[in-house]
């Protein structure tokens, strides 16, 4: 801790400061040089000295003649001296270590002991030892002491001596020329004036925390307004000087650290926009672009998506996809899929691709720049700006995001504008994935779609289906039903899932959708269900047309004295469930299970099972996305679709809303999922027990 003296300007200290320092440093008073202090280091190069005695006394060294010489002559005029020729430590007092160089000077001082000389010593031994280096290294240990001996009146940082009633003198300056305001002696509310006011509360937090019971190092990163009026990040360090349990001063320094601060800003920034290549669909990807840049460089960020295409002729729209805020501001409104027209600003921003910063007095956001719920949130939060960066992938601007500054704070300055701009220009790779992922999505979806048509109408029976993608991504999967009306009046219902989720696998469905359909028709020569299905797993593989495929294929015929006959062929799928008229639902899974799945082993035979319906039966075909559900194993998922079937068949649910409503009661579906259901009309009869052809196929 240094300040001036009244001693002719001649810096006054308090030797503590250099406890940790990793040079030698000696402190002593007065004329007959009394030893003071010295820190670890001085001990650790010179070994133990004896603290309060004449230096006379303590370095006995033949070799100190000349160092004691050099203390009488810097005492005397207060001219610092050193000594650039190396010394060592050969005969110094018992505990000092082996042989060791070292160089030192000697500056006047004024401390609490009052006048007399610091002594500082650099170890050499490194350079001496290395005799081809001797000269260079030398010359370089001797510019590091000048620069540290220059750190008292050369430093760059502010530094500053603090009493704890506030009273504050600046040691080194630099204030003025910072802040373009002059030095004021006491840290008060006009002092805090300068700092930003989103920090200032931080400040004195973690300044009561240093201060308060037992003190303790002081750190604080804060942002302070320059000459310039733009704000830049500072560090404030201190320790305190204790005595007797209190501190009594405390000794500090403050450096511009914006540039370092704003490095590792970026950095953190930057990996946030990573995550956005984890993002399952385009809105998860905004909303992790708009969290990515709060709140370390802006207060709120909305992302407005817009339109993949538009006819020229019609209004721009943008749709909120996305939003985040810091704490301490109103809650958000909620997203949803309403559109509004890009206002006169926005539209110039995605025209140009180019940034726009527009300030206002506090609460009262500019008039068509964002939507009304979005503008009655920037009043409710005191914003003072809006920054619009468009967010440009492959060419085209695909959402452009609203960053605002609330609470009455100050606008962004230039760097954050910068930064701001670079992040969003980061995170267009990512991005484009995302984007490319979800029109994949949506070609397979509307692909799927268009397959799934809906069942025909059966004479004597009701027939329903429904489809339904996963409940998170929307992401589209292998799953398949038809359902197809024979000439001979017999109904074909067929359900089946692909391994994959993505275009190959609604592709390949669609493909073995469409050859199952073909054999089935062809009545010229009838197929069991069994041989329907063997014969496209050998077309399947022959093909290569995918990898795993499970699925059921029934065949439902009236009967002549009422009812249906069913008969299916289960290759690897969840069994059928049947809900008879009369009892309970029951499974039909037949003796031995269902057969293996098709794409494996196409040459084993597969079996057809029998069962005759009665009118007031309804069998349900579904995918396993149906009953599977997190933390549950299958059994548990089909227990609890038959407990949910039943459950709607007692409600007399009409059997297309019961299908959809066993979908919509699987919360967190992970998997894409499908239902069919066909329920014989007419007089409940008895059933017969379920049995299969013979031979199997």
């Amino acid at each position: 801790m240094t300040r001036i003296g009244d001693q002719g300007g001649v810096p006054e200290l308090e030797p503590e400061v250099f406890d940790d320092a990793i040079v030698a440093v000696a402190l002593t008073a007065g004329p007959d040089h009394r030893l003071m202090y010295v820190n670890d280091a001085f001990r650790k190069l010179f070994g133990p000295r004896e603290l309060g005695a004449r230096s006379c006394e303590v370095f006995t060294e033949p070799n100190a003649a000349h160092y004691l010489d050099m203390l009488d002559q810097v005492y005397a005029d207060g001219v610092a001296r050193q000594v650039l020729t190396p010394r060592t430590t050969e005969g110094t007092a018992p505990g000092a270590p082996g042989r060791r160089h070292f160089m030192y000077s000697a500056s006047p001082v004024v401390s609490r002991y009052g006048r007399g000389v610091l002594s500082v010593a650099v170890d050499t031994t490194a350079q001496a030892e290395a005799a081809q280096r001797a000269e260079e290294l030398s010359e370089e240990r001797f510019r590091g002491l000048q620069r540290y001996e220059a750190l008292m009146s050369a430093v760059t940082q502010i530094v500053w001596l603090m009493r704890p009633d506030g009273a504050i003198t600046e040691l080194v300056g630099g204030f003025e020329e910072f802040t373009g305001l002059p030095w004021r002696p006491v840290i008060d509310e006009e002092w805090l004036e300068s700092v930003h006011p989103h920090d200032r509360s931080h400040l004195v937090r973690t300044w009561q925390e240093a201060s308060g019971g037992t003190p303790s190092r002081f750190v604080c990163t804060f942002r302070m307004r320059t000459a310039t009026g733009a704000y830049r990040h500072v560090q404030s360090r201190a320790v305190p000087i204790v005595r007797d349990g209190r501190a009594v001063e405390w000794i500090g320094a403050t450096a511009d650290v914006e540039d370092q601060w704003r490095n590792r800003l970026r950095e953190r920034l930057l990996a946030r926009v990573a995550t956005v290549t984890g993002a399952e669909d385009v809105a998860q990807a905004f909303a992790a672009v708009a969290a990515a840049v709060v709140p370390e460089l802006t207060d709120a960020c909305v992302v407005f998506a817009l339109p993949v295409t538009g006819a020229p002729d019609e209004p721009l729209t943008a749709t909120r996809v996305a939003s985040s805020a810091r704490p301490g501001l109103p809650e958000l409104p909620p997203l949803g899929p309403r559109s509004y027209t890009v206002g006169p600003v926005a539209r110039q921003v995605i025209e140009s691709r180019r940034t726009e910063l527009l300030v206002f007095p506090s609460g009262h956001p500019p008039e068509g720049v964002v939507p009304d719920v979005s503008r009655d949130w920037l009043r409710a939060a005191r914003a003072t700006s809006l920054t619009l960066v468009p967010v440009v992938v492959d060419s085209a601007v695909v959402a452009y995001a609203c960053a605002a500054g609330c609470a009455d704070g100050p606008p962004p300055g230039a760097a954050d504008v910068a930064l701001l701009n670079e992040v969003l220009h980061e995170v267009r790779e990512p991005l484009r994935q995302v984007l490319e992922l979800q029109r994949i999505r949506h070609t397979a979806y509307t692909l799927q779609r268009a397959l799934l048509t809906s069942p025909p109408r059966v004479p004597g029976a009701d027939l329903a289906a429904h489809y339904q993608p996963a409940s998170k991504t929307a992401e589209i999967g292998g799953d398949w039903y038809d359902a197809l009306l024979l000439p001979d009046g017999a109904v074909t219902l067929s359900i089946g899932d692909i391994a994959g989720h993505d275009l190959d696998a609604a592709t390949s469905m669609s493909q073995l959708r469409s050859m199952l359909r073909v054999i089935a028709y062809d009545r010229a020569r009838p197929q069991t269900p069994a041989e329907s299905l063997a014969q496209l797993d050998r077309v399947a593989e022959g093909l290569d047309i995918a990898p795993l495929v499970t699925a059921v294929h029934a065949v439902l015929a009236p009967r002549p004295g009422g009812g249906w006959h069913a008969a299916w062929s289960n290759a690897g799928h969840p069994p059928p469930l049947l809900l008879p008229a009369a009892g309970p639902p029951r499974y039909l899974e037949g003796g031995a299970g269902p057969d293996l799945p098709l794409c494996v082993a196409p040459w084993l035979p597969r079996t057809t099972w029998h069962y005759d319906l009665r009118p007031g039966d309804l069998l349900l075909l579904y995918t396993d996305g149906l009953i599977e559900v997190p933390g549950t194993d299958l059994a548990e998922g089909m227990t609890h679709l038959a407990r949910a079937a039943a459950d709607a068949r007692r409600r007399a649910m009409p059997l297309a809303e019961l299908c959809a409503h066993l979908l919509a009661g699987v919360e967190e579906r992970r998997d894409d999922a499908a239902v069919i259901g066909f329920r014989p009309l007419g007089a409940y009869t008895a059933a017969t027990p379920a049995r299969p052809s013979a031979p199997p196929v």
